[in-house]
C-alpha cells in the first residue's frame, strides 16, 4: 500500500478551519455577541490561516495540483524560510491560535476544526514530512530521435500495412485496370 501523506489532508483541513473560522468570526462581530472581541480576533486568525494554507505543497509522488492563482501566495510563504516549512512549527502555531476562539460560541467550530488540522500537521511532522513549494517547471522541448517514428497519421482501427489501401499519391506511374468492361 501506499504511504499516506498526513500534511495534504492537513492543509485542507487548515484551509477549511481557517474559513469557518473567518465566518464564525464574522457572525459573532456582526451579531454583537458578548466578547465580540474574540470574534474579531477569529477574523485576523482565519484570514492568517487561509493566507498561509491556500498554497499547496508538493506531493512525494509529485503528481500535485496547484491551486489556481496560487503562485503569489507560494512566493509569499516561501520566503519565510523554515518557519513556515516546518509542520512543527505550524502545529504548535493553529495549536495556540485556535484556544481564545473556544470563548465564543461563534467561532467554536472553526477552533475545533483548527485544532484538528494541528493534530493533523503534528502527526505529518513526525512522520518526517515539510512543505515543498509549487514551482512552474520549464518546458523541456522533445525533439524526435532517429529511432523515433512518427505518430501515425490515421485514426484507430489501423489495419496491419500489408493490408491498408493504397494511396493514389504513393502508387507511382501505376494505372488502375477496372476488371469489369464498361458498356456502352
Amino acid at each position: 500500500m501506499g504511504k499516506i501523506e498526513w500534511a495534504m489532508w492537513a492543509n485542507e483541513q487548515a484551509l477549511v478551519a481557517g474559513l469557518i473560522l473567518l465566518t464564525g468570526g464574522i457572525v459573532g462581530v456582526a451579531g454583537t455577541f458578548r466578547g465580540w472581541e474574540f470574534a474579531a480576533y477569529a477574523i485576523a486568525a482565519g484570514v492568517f490561516v487561509c493566507l498561509l494554507e491556500y498554497p499547496r505543497s508538493k506531493r512525494a509522488k509529485g503528481t500535485s495540483v496547484e491551486r489556481t492563482g496560487q503562485y503569489c501566495f507560494t512566493i509569499c510563504v516561501k520566503s519565510f524560510g523554515p518557519v513556515t516549512r516546518n509542520y512543527y512549527v505550524r502545529a504548535f502555531i493553529y495549536a495556540a491560535i485556535c484556544v481564545p476562539g473556544g470563548f465564543i460560541l461563534a467561532t467554536v467550530l472553526g477552533c475545533v476544526c483548527l485544532g484538528i488540522a494541528s493534530i493533523i500537521y503534528l502527526v505529518a511532522a513526525i512522520r518526517g514530512e515539510q512543505w515543498e513549494p509549487i514551482l512552474p517547471r520549464k518546458e523541456v522541448s522533445r525533439e524526435l530521435k532517429d529511432g523515433v517514428k512518427n505518430p501515425p497519421q490515421n485514426p484507430p482501427p489501423r489495419p496491419p500495412p500489408e493490408t491498408r489501401r493504397k494511396r493514389v499519391d504513393d502508387l507511382e506511374g501505376a494505372t488502375y485496370d477496372n476488371p469489369i468492361p464498361v458498356s456502352e
